[in-house]
């Protein structure tokens, strides 16, 4: 391998000019032997220019990641794919972890990421030397090898982070040597406050947080080496950041080592006391650990902790993810007795001077409300952000408090009435009261002493604030009004107040945040009181626009939410103004797609999918007034292409959705153009993968419109090049299942409507994929089902294709091959329709004249499996049934009111109030398995929704088709008919009875209902069926 020719290629890729020459250039290159080993050769070289290794590092851990394990060759092909040659990947494993250890930071990363990928795939197979490796370097006399090495063991442990306690085996295996090892060393660094040391300390930290955050290692923890471990991280936790890191600007201090060491310390204490160390809030394998984590540990820790927030109390600086976990930890300590006892006496002082601070309106927070409202509005609704508050840590730090202690909830009222009672109180703190009720509303509206105190307090303190001239407590009203918007108000004029006053902020304030915060309360005022809805039905139209005009200022998803909300509660009024709500979600659809950031922000993306959700709500909601459902369409038409023209695939699934949405009444004529706009994009971006979120409008393509379906050859040549591609592509099982699933529908719906010369093509191409590996049943019984519909559609038609069929590596007739196939899947036939696509199959098949040897051969067998069918089908019902009757019951249960307080005198009556809140817990989760098995049961196969005129009310009954051909085999072919009945047990024939009475009972009904129609009367007739069969043993009393 030319070293130098490497070199300069990824010095071109550097150059805007020379990039698209030496991607070629490395593009040629990597498969060759040796080009991977030579690019970490290149990394780690001093002598080489840094952009360079920087690209070399890049360049490899994009190969590492896609070329570094074994892969088979696509279904089909005999070529294997490439992949990094086994010397080449031994000569990268002798050599990574030394080029971690000896590279720079910004090169290291990309190595670690590497490190992560070999990890993966080899260890500890093909590569259990890598512990000794990095042990070596962890004990060298070399410092500057230990963060390396630290960092090494870091991706070892990341491999295994998140895998069952049954899966770790390596990993465990692994750190008997790596934890005392680590905790030897950080305990020698622990007196060093330098740069360096403390990293290595963060860096042991990560490794002890990514090895016991998801599962504990009971083995490797005992009481001893945990007791060491806790001490070094209260040790962390308790000594102070160095004083000159207070020169630094605050807002980088966070990122100082010092503080974000303390932080590491910090999440794993929290994490220790959340998952392992709550007696009666842990799983049994940890129920001694936690009673001994509670009685050794918690109060130490919780001590230390008490100390940072006095210190924050004092207004010495403390990083806000340190303070952040301080309040996760004490939210674990509220409810514990030993604990709180602690806590007890200083509650009120961290609730009114601490909790309170954090929740007031700050400088930070005015200083972006001025200079970006917009980024203010999305930093507040963003949930990362929540999950790395402060704010929102102490929010549910005082929301625990004061819904498990009885004495927190009435002084932190006292105290934030107090505050908004004097009018010379500083706004902010009002701010601050504000945000502490509203974070308590849901205890407060359960307690009867505030409960009929809340219309007071809006009307005396929220009401006027909402007039106030500072924007954030006018916001801040708002937020208070959706905080209790579900109170039943006594007096009707103070509902009407808080629905107006939210209504005139959300269309008349100048600050976007106050609009904002406007739109939630009033959506949530109209959806829990019928009364606000009414008061608003006049202004839909301009509430509407004014929401509409702030999605696309704002591009905020809650918003979009709003909308989509209202909508579904004012569907009439909306009605009327869908076409200029669509074409303005269309504006702004547009608008953000074609903004130049648009790739970068994550933000964009999940909005601009909320108003393709929005426009189908509108769709869904106008659906009965056709004129406006084809204004709509030409809207829609519009958007659809635009995704498709930009190529933008997250938006595929939403505008195939949109498309749906339009073709479920009637199909316009560009609606079937778009079938052929789709059919070309779908085959030159081969995006097969999207062709289960095409199915339900390729579903309607035919159902609904079955007549210009068939006026077009094209149209059915387009749906079977479709489903070929599919079924001989590598889009997966669920996508060939669609595709057989579509086949089976056009067979259906097309039955007696000519399209004989599809028959043969469509039940090829099922069998030529049977003959490839199917690993579910479902693709397999799909696949048979299609046949089984060309036996229904003509079973002459069928029979003579199976003669005539060629399959590849399947040599011998295929009628035999299909039939014993079949017979053997009868088992695997799932659902409503499903089953009786297989009963009505299995009938005509018994019923044949001119019976191929195939079918004689596994006489005996087929009418047991229809049997099995049928039982499988009772059950369906019994179940539908069931559920229908236990939602009944469900939704009669009345709500009762909890009162969740604790008593703070013993330890046990604690646990036992925690233990039984958590069985509660678990019972819940039980009974929605429970759901989740019954729903499967109701829904045994996901591809019954796509119907067929099989599954409407007055198609074929299967009870009656099955016994309709029994009884004409038995008076036809008596030899033929006792070997169909020979086989059958006591069970079977009593099953079979039930089935004639039952086939007897429907067609009484169905002959009823036909007589309603014609003369409005029921009389029942009996024809007597039953006693033209002869059952054999079975007695004439059944």
């Amino acid at each position: 391998m030319d070293l130098n020719r490497i070199i300069q290629a990824l010095k071109g890729t550097i150059d805007p000019k020379l990039r698209i020459a030496a991607e070629n250039e490395l593009n040629q290159s990597y498969k060759i032997i040796n080009f991977a080993p030579s690019l970490l050769g290149i990394i780690v070289s001093d002598h080489v220019e840094f952009p360079v290794r920087q690209a070399a590092a890049i360049y490899l851990k994009n190969m590492v990641t896609q070329y570094w394990p074994d892969r088979e060759p696509p279904p089909g092909e005999a070529v294997f794919p490439f992949n990094i040659h086994e010397n080449d990947r031994q000569q990268i494993r002798d050599n990574i972890v030394e080029g971690i250890i000896q590279a720079p930071d910004l090169v290291r990363v990309q190595l670690t990421m590497c490190l992560r990928v070999i990890i993966k795939h080899d260890f500890p197979g093909h590569w259990p030397v890598v512990v000794d490796k990095i042990d070596y370097y962890l004990q060298s006399q070399n410092s500057g090898s230990w963060l390396g090495s630290l960092l090494c063991l870091y991706q070892l442990v990341k491999t295994y982070e998140y895998k069952k306690a049954e899966e770790r085996e390596p990993l465990i295996a692994a750190m008997q040597i790596f934890l005392p090892r680590i905790q030897q060393q950080i305990m020698q660094l622990l007196p060093d406050s330098s740069h360096y040391s403390v990293l290595l300390q963060k860096q042991i930290l990560k490794i002890f947080y990514a090895l016991v955050q998801y599962v504990l290692p009971l083995q490797l923890v005992n009481t001893q080496t945990m007791t060491a471990w806790m001490e070094i991280f209260r040790t962390i936790i308790d000594r102070t950041v160095p004083s000159e890191t207070l020169h630094i600007d605050e807002d980088d201090r966070p990122e100082l080592v010092w503080w974000k060491c303390k932080k590491w310390a910090l999440h794993i204490v929290a994490r220790l006391f959340e998952r392992y160390g709550s007696p009666g809030n842990v799983t049994k394998e940890y129920f001694e650990f936690s009673e001994f984590f509670l009685k050794t540990y918690a109060v130490g820790i919780q001590q230390v902790l008490l100390k940072i927030l006095e210190q924050y109390r004092q207004k010495e600086y403390v990083a806000p993810r340190v303070l952040q976990q301080a309040f996760n930890y004490l939210n674990q300590g509220v409810v514990h007795a030993v604990t709180w006892k602690q806590m007890k006496p200083h509650i009120q002082n961290i609730s009114e001077d601490v909790i309170f601070s954090v929740m007031c309106y700050k400088d930070e927070d005015e200083e972006l409300w001025q200079e970006d409202p917009y980024e203010y509005i999305r930093m507040k609704f963003d949930i990362f952000e929540d999950y790395a508050s402060p704010t929102t840590a102490a929010q549910t730090l005082l929301y625990t408090a004061a819904k498990k202690r009885k004495e927190v909830l009435p002084k932190m009222m006292a105290f934030c009435y107090q505050i908004l009672t004097d009018p010379n109180f500083d706004p902010r703190k009002k701010d601050g009261a504000l945000h502490v009720i509203g974070s308590l509303a849901e205890i407060l509206l359960k307690k009867s002493l505030f409960k009929d105190q809340i219309e007071l307090f809006l009307q005396n303190h929220v009401f006027p604030l909402l007039l106030s001239n500072l924007g954030y407590l006018r916001a801040r009203s708002c937020w208070v009004l959706h905080a209790f918007s579900s109170l039943k108000f006594h007096n009707e004029l103070n509902l009407r107040n808080a629905v107006e006053l939210a209504k005139k902020s959300l269309i008349e304030d100048k600050e976007m945040p106050v609009k904002v915060e406007a739109a939630l309360a009033l959506q949530s005022l109209i959806s829990n009181q019928t009364q606000a809805k009414e008061y608003m039905k006049p202004h839909v139209r301009p509430i509407m626009q004014e929401l509409l005009h702030i999605v696309r200022e704002t591009e905020n998803d809650d918003v979009t939410n709003v909308i989509q909300k209202m909508i579904c509660e004012y569907s009439q009024e909306v009605a009327s103004i869908a076409v200029d709500m669509t074409q303005h979600l269309a504006e702004i659809f547009g608008k953000v797609l074609q903004s130049d950031e648009y790739e970068e922000v994550e933000d964009k993306t999940v909005m601009a999918m909320g108003i393709l959700h929005t426009i189908d709500t509108i769709l869904t909601v106008v659906e009965d007034h056709k004129e406006i459902t084809q204004q709509l369409e030409n809207i829609c038409l519009r958007i659809i292409d635009l995704v498709l023209q930009k190529h933008v695939i997250e938006f595929y699934e939403e505008i195939l959705s949109l498309a749906y949405s339009l073709t479920c009444h009637t199909i316009s004529p560009q609606m079937w153009q778009l079938l052929g706009i789709l059919y070309e994009i779908f085959q030159q971006q081969d995006c097969f993968e999207y062709f289960t979120d095409m199915m339900p409008l390729l579903h309607n393509y035919v159902t609904i419109d079955t007549n210009t379906l068939l006026s077009n050859p094209k149209h059915l040549e387009v749906l079977f090049t479709m489903c070929r591609k599919v079924l001989c592509g590598d889009a997966g099982e669920d996508a060939e299942c669609h595709a057989a699933k579509l086949l089976e529908v056009i067979i259906l719906q097309c039955r007696g409507r000519g399209i004989d010369q599809c028959i043969p093509l469509f039940v090829q191409l099922v069998l030529e994929r049977l003959t490839r590996g199917v690993k579910t049943s479902e693709l397999r019984t799909m696949c048979l089902q299609v046949a089984i519909a060309a036996l229904y559609y003509s079973p002459g038609l069928l029979l003579h294709t199976l003669e005539r069929a060629q399959l590849p590596h399947s040599p011998g007739p295929v009628t035999a091959q299909f039939i014993n196939q079949w017979m053997n899947d009868t088992d695997y036939f799932l659902g409503h329709h499903d089953r009786k696509m297989c009963i009505i199959g299995l009938s005509i098949l018994l019923e044949l004249q001119n019976r191929p040897p195939a079918v004689e051969a596994v006489g005996g067998q087929i009418v047991p499996s229809i049997l099995f069918l049928f039982l499988g089908l009772k059950q369906v019902c019994a179940t539908r049934q069931l559920v229908s009757r236990e939602d009944c019951s469900k939704a009669e249960k009345a709500d009762v009111e909890e009162n969740e307080e604790i008593s703070s005198d013993e330890e046990e009556t604690n646990v036992i109030a925690q233990a039984t809140q958590s069985n509660n817990g678990r019972g819940e989760e039980e009974e929605d398995e429970e759901d989740d098995w019954e729903e499967e049961v109701l829904e045994e196969t996901a591809l019954e929704g796509f119907s067929t005129p099989l599954d409407l009310d007055n198609s074929v009954d299967e009870y009656q088709f099955f016994t309709q051909a029994l009884l004409t085999v038995q008076n036809r072919d008596a030899a033929w008919y006792q070997l169909l009945m020979a086989p059958l047990s006591e069970d079977q024939k009593r099953t079979l009875q039930e089935v004639y009475t039952l086939a007897e009972h429907r067609r009484t009904v169905a002959e009823a209902k036909k007589k309603i129609e014609q003369q409005g009367g029921f009389t029942f007739e009996n024809k007597g069926v039953l006693s033209a069969f002869n059952f054999g043993t079975v007695p004439s009393s059944n």
